[in-house]
């Protein structure tokens, strides 16, 4: 399948699961509101503020009941996700990300993300031009998952002999590198989230229903799956538990030098 096919094979899942999504990920209603705080005291300069990849917009949400008078601009390439955001008055425009940044996003005081760069083409791409369309002393908050995440399912298709469907997640060193290439980085952080599960199956079959589908290409036929399911390692009779390493970075822009 072709790099567009993917995406828009991408797109028109979240769209069919667009309310599911909006309800029930939880684990990114979570960490939204923890990239959020980190926000809540930062000294803005003026400009736009942006939530990119907003999905349903849980990010800008916890954000604006921090600072009540920012309003975030939501983007986004799915319009399904973008219609579910909780605040009817919130401005949103679909957008996709993988084609730089809108001129409404240029001279940004805030760029913020949560669980979006790791879906566009070239994460590290976007997010040196990230980088560059902020103001000065304007501020880059963002939240990755990274490479080290779900290792039981990359290790259960290693011993089934099966393609990992996971989606292939960038370094976090490469992350980090990137935007210090451009800015001043005040906070980087590692972080890894644990959720249990009843069974391998329970795990996939949530992705399935958040129009996720582990991300990395077609799903895998039923033959294969199986073997899949057999092999997932660390299975107790409570179940399995999975794993999210995900990269926090909150880095400024800082003012030319007089």
């Amino acid at each position: 399948m072709s790099g567009d096919a993917v995406a828009i094979d991408r797109r028109r899942a979240f769209a069919s699961a667009a309310p599911t999504y909006a309800k029930e990920a939880r684990l990114q209603q979570a960490v939204a509101w923890r990239l959020a705080q980190l926000c809540q005291s930062l000294p803005l300069p003026p400009g736009p503020v942006l939530d990119l990849g907003a999905g349903p917009g849980n990010l800008a949400a916890a954000l604006r009941r921090q600072r009540p008078e920012l309003h975030p601009l939501l983007l986004d390439d799915c319009a399904e996700l973008l219609a579910e955001a909780t605040a009817p008055s919130e401005q949103r425009l679909l957008w996709d990300l993988n084609c730089g940044l809108p001129e409404a996003a240029q001279g940004a005081a805030l760029l913020m993300s949560s669980f979006a760069l790791h879906w566009l083409e070239a994460p590290l791409v976007q997010l040196e031009l990230w980088a560059r369309a902020l103001a000065p002393g304007g501020w880059l908050a963002l939240l990755v998952p990274v490479a080290g995440s779900f290792q039981g399912w990359r290790q259960a298709a290693l011993g089934a002999g099966v393609t990992c469907t996971a989606l292939v997640l960038p370094q976090a060193q490469e992350l980090i590198e990137t935007v210090e290439g451009q800015l001043q980085l005040h906070s980087s952080k590692r972080l890894r989230f644990t959720r249990p599960y009843g069974s391998p199956l329970q795990f996939l079959r949530e992705l399935k229903r958040l129009g996720v589908h582990g991300g990395g290409g077609q799903p895998l036929a039923v033959a294969d799956c199986r073997q899949l399911l057999r092999h997932w390692p660390q299975q107790t009779s409570n179940g399995i538990k999975v794993n999210w390493d995900l990269q926090l970075l909150l880095a400024q822009k800082l003012a030319p030098k007089p």
